[in-house]
């Protein structure tokens, strides 16, 4: 028998069979419980982009719009909605933890999946370090205006932002990991709890925001042009991420083919509503340069369109607990990630290992407690933004592509849901992913070439010689 030649061996695909196989079926009966019904997972979708982005991102995205930034919003949330369309359908198709990364595996090959995996790494540890640094910002308001007194810089800021360690956040993240490891349904239920109390407050924030809407804050409407609502619309697609963490969850879910792809969709339209009036009420109640720099910037307006401290202490309340969800769901998307990746002998196999009490990869979430807390405690805010969006939008033009080499491939494989408009949509969707990473800044594609560099470096020297589809040389 002849050896694979290395084109052969850095394209192999992992056959859907296979992956399903080790999950039990859709029934269940692999590693991992099927105990996540289709509210809590729609749940967990909102709970990963609601909160992600939106009561802090703006303080970013309108100095570079304007008011245009309303624009913006809709421009990455169209990016989203194509984008989730064809998660929709490959979750249904392919319904296993890991999400792009096991979707390129069974349609691109283990190079692209290995390098997408690293995206889907860099996408959820940077971004929930992101969110906890928001969680600090918030819960430094929310003392400040109840109680009268604030955590020290030194203690609630990164070097490079004005202290010296994130220690608000470091805790934030440790509260998530102790939650995560006694499992995935029990983690489903208190997202739930926190969905519901951030969208009431969120409607609560639009309701006042808008009894102080000054049409002539809209004005001028867009003072950067269209490259400052391109690159806005590049920053703002942080806040979509949540849309990929449904998909990690494939195989904690029952029923996956039917609910993964409602939970995605379901998710969409709920965050997207949400975040436009949001944006709407927030750019008419104040003038667009007074966002910048502003921290807890919702709760602020609040205060100066009432004129009174209690609207924003309840919006900072429920900023404080929403942030915590969004921090929750990220973290456990990138061990489930980190789950697949192990399994398949990318990683070391102890990302892969479950306990039998919990049936949760407890040696995973410790890991990646330690490396957010790390980036949250010590790396500023603005850092990291740009860097989430990155990995964010190459996974999914991965997605919509491989949507497009499945149904080559794999025209009979069953799928729960399909794309509508294929394959007008998911070329649209790979366009408009490439419209948002050509608005990042040069420093986001150099930092980015770094840790794929570093992918590399690490898949030639482990990962192509642990990976479980090798074939020895005879």
């Amino acid at each position: 028998m002849t050896a694979p030649s290395l084109r052969q061996q850095l394209f192999r695909r992992k056959p859907v069979s296979a992956m399903v196989a080790e999950t039990g079926g859709d029934d269940g009966g692999g590693g991992l419980a099927r105990r996540i019904g289709p509210l809590q997972l729609m749940s967990f979708g909102i709970g990963a982009t609601i909160g992600t982005g939106i009561f802090f991102v703006l303080t970013t995205a309108v100095p570079e719009a304007g008011p245009a930034v309303i624009v913006s919003f809709v421009i990455a949330a169209v990016t989203a909605g194509f984008t989730a369309l064809c998660y929709a359908e490959l979750a249904s198709s392919i319904p296993v933890a890991g999400s792009s990364y096991s979707y390129a595996y069974a349609t691109l090959g283990e190079v692209v999946a290995y390098g997408v995996g690293w995206c889907l790494v860099l996408e959820y540890a940077v971004s929930s370090g992101a969110v906890a640094v928001g969680w600090s910002e918030y819960l430094n308001q929310l003392l400040d205006d109840t109680l009268g007194v604030r955590i020290p810089d030194a203690l609630s800021a990164a070097p490079g932002a004005g202290g010296v360690v994130n220690l608000p956040a470091i805790v934030l993240v440790t509260l998530c990991a102790l939650l995560l490891v006694r499992g995935a349904s029990e983690s489903a239920r208190a997202n739930a709890v926190m969905v519901i109390i951030k969208i009431a407050v969120l409607l609560l924030f639009v309701v006042i925001a808008f009894t102080g809407f000054d049409s002539g804050n809209l004005t001028p409407f867009a003072p950067m042009g269209v490259a400052g609502i391109s690159a806005a619309a590049s920053t703002i697609f942080f806040s979509f991420i949540g849309l990929d963490a449904v998909s990690t969850a494939g195989e904690e879910v029952r029923d996956p083919r039917r609910t993964l792809p409602l939970a995605i969709i379901g998710a969409l339209v709920v965050v997207t509503v949400v975040y436009l009036l949001v944006a709407l009420s927030a750019v008419g109640a104040q003038p667009a340069e007074e966002f910048e720099g502003q921290e807890a910037g919702l709760a602020l307006i609040l205060e100066r369109v009432t004129g009174s401290s209690w609207p924003g202490i309840l919006l900072a309340a429920g900023a404080v607990v929403s942030i915590f969800s969004v921090t929750l769901v990220t973290m456990y998307g990138q061990t489930r990630i980190l789950f697949a990746m192990s399994r398949d002998g990318m990683i070391p196999s102890l990302f892969a290992k479950v306990d039998p009490r919990t049936l949760t990869p407890v040696r995973g979430t410790v890991a990646v407690a330690l490396f957010v807390g790390l980036l949250a405690g010590f790396v500023p805010l603005d850092f990291l933004i740009d860097l989430t969006s990155m990995g964010t939008l190459v996974a999914f033009t991965v997605v919509s592509i491989g949507v497009m080499v499945l149904r080559r491939t794999a025209p009979d494989l069953p799928r729960g849901f399909r794309v509508p408009g294929y394959p007008v949509v998911p070329v649209l969707s790979v366009l408009f992913c490439m419209y948002l990473i050509s608005g990042l800044s040069g420093t986001t594609f150099a930092l980015f070439a770094g840790w794929l560099v570093l992918a590399a470096v690490v898949y030639v020297t482990y990962s192509r010689k642990h990976s479980r589809l090798r074939t020895p040389s005879r």
